[in-house]
């Protein structure tokens, strides 16, 4: 039996100093996810910046030049679990210049913890980060209302908290009903990451608040590993010939399963060429299998010897995606240097790369005003637009609302081979309910 653990990918964003370090801390230090000896050294440092309680942002600032800034500056993946759920989670950064993290850290998550600070509310930052989360298909939010427990204080004496908690939840919910969100898969938490406050225990400091805590919430929202219906799409990644005398003939198709299933005797075809052939093997390192399924990295056996190269797609002859050499695509651009028509740039999809024009710019998203701009002279960093592109080879790619795995690609400088920006193919701005074009 090929069983899938229920593993759930997560991912955190928000503005600066909004919590997002001392949240994941938290979380490590309530799951029991970290050794002794770290909580020890936390613990000395904090006493040494002269805090009386332990500051579990140092649990996961790990670079150096993030601890001397107080500030999160790249993607960091953490792994916790509890008894009833595995967690990935990606801290991703919430400097304006480091969206492209942002973006990094989310395209594989099946529910974001989207932070803001209580005494701010929802801000400009909060609207860029959701709007890129509806964009990359995110199908879950959490919006966790942190520092509640400074609500009442100083600048904001007199505020009652739960009225604060209350009017920042009601406009993040109208935020995300314009980006096409329903309110089932949507959730506000006051907490306070410092104090622990219904990160793994509810608090009695939240009388107005009812619902789960945190944990409890990560715990049993529903796991969407599985929630796309294509059929297989196998990008190859290696091509196994051993020439050996124990395997003369043996040529396998290694890589991962980015989306569907696959078994012995189902048909598939070859993309970009098209050829149709039947999977006869399955091998893995712990042995050969009659089925596999998405993450599984496998080598697949076929039963006509043919020409399959790297890059090349296996794909379920049922639903396969058509090679597209030009198409429309929503990008977000990530580089200092501005996208211009006529951009001369390297695609990559799936294990592919292959040159690329940018023909011209269509629109331009205005994620503050939840609406879209016609016809931008340029692509800035940090915005997001709709482009179109010409590759040079055909791309086997799903529209990004079919399948966010295969629809998806990146931009890359032929020069430094830098990443420039992240696409999306087909118009995903259509999946958001925007205002008219203005």
């Amino acid at each position: 039996m090929n069983h899938v653990p229920d593993l759930l990918r997560i991912a955190t964003a928000g503005s600066v100093d909004d919590g997002k370090s001392t949240l994941v801390g938290r979380l490590l230090y309530d799951t029991k996810s970290v050794l002794a000896d770290q909580i020890d050294a936390v613990t000395k440092a904090s006493v040494d910046r002269g805090l009386d309680t332990p500051d579990l942002s140092l649990l996961v600032d790990g670079l150096r030049a993030e601890r001397e800034q107080g500030i999160t500056i790249d993607v960091a993946y953490r792994y916790f679990a509890t008894p009833a759920r595995s967690f990935v989670l990606a801290d991703t950064p919430g400097h304006v210049q480091y969206t492209r993290n942002t973006v990094s850290g989310a395209s594989t998550a099946q529910l974001v913890i989207l932070l803001v600070d209580a005494r701010n509310g929802v801000v400009a930052q909060t609207r860029r980060h959701a709007a890129v989360m509806a964009l990359l298909g995110v199908p879950q939010l959490v919006l966790a209302v942190n520092k509640i427990d400074l609500v009442g204080e100083g600048e904001s004496s007199g505020a009652d908290a739960a009225t604060v908690f209350a009017e920042i939840s009601e406009e993040f919910r109208d935020l995300t009903r314009s980006l096409g969100w329903s309110d089932e898969q949507v959730i506000a938490i006051p907490v306070s990451a410092l104090h622990g406050d219904n990160i793994a225990t509810r608090s009695d400091n939240t009388p107005y608040y009812d619902g789960p805590t945190l944990i409890e919430h990560l715990e049993t929202v529903p796991n969407l590993t599985d929630r796309s219906e294509v059929g297989l799409r196998f990008p190859v990644q290696y091509v196994i010939r051993p020439r050996t005398s124990d395997f003369p003939d043996y040529r396998g198709y290694a890589g991962q399963i980015a989306a569907g299933r696959v078994a012995v005797g189902d048909e598939v075809v070859i993309l970009p060429s098209g050829v149709r052939t039947t999977i006869s093997q399955i091998d893995t390192a712990d042995g050969q299998l009659a089925t596999a399924h998405t993450g599984r990295s496998v080598t697949l056996l076929l039963a006509d010897d043919i020409d399959v190269s790297r890059g090349d797609v296996i794909a379920s002859a049922a639903d396969a995606p058509e090679p597209v050499q030009q198409f429309s695509a929503t990008v977000c651009w990530l580089a200092e240097k501005p996208l211009r028509p006529g951009a001369r740039l390297l695609l990559k999809h799936g294990a592919k790369t292959t040159q690329a024009i940018v023909g011209g710019l269509e629109v331009l998203f205005d994620e503050q005003n939840i609406t879209q701009v016609d016809a931008p002279d340029t692509l800035e960093l940090n915005q997001i637009g709709r482009i179109s592109i010409q590759t040079a080879e055909p791309i086997p790619a799903d529209d990004y609302q079919v399948d966010r795995e295969s629809g998806s690609f990146l931009l890359i400088d032929p020069q430094g081979g830098n990443t420039l920006g992240a696409g999306l193919v087909g118009d995903a701005l259509a999946a958001l309910h925007l205002n008219e074009l203005v």
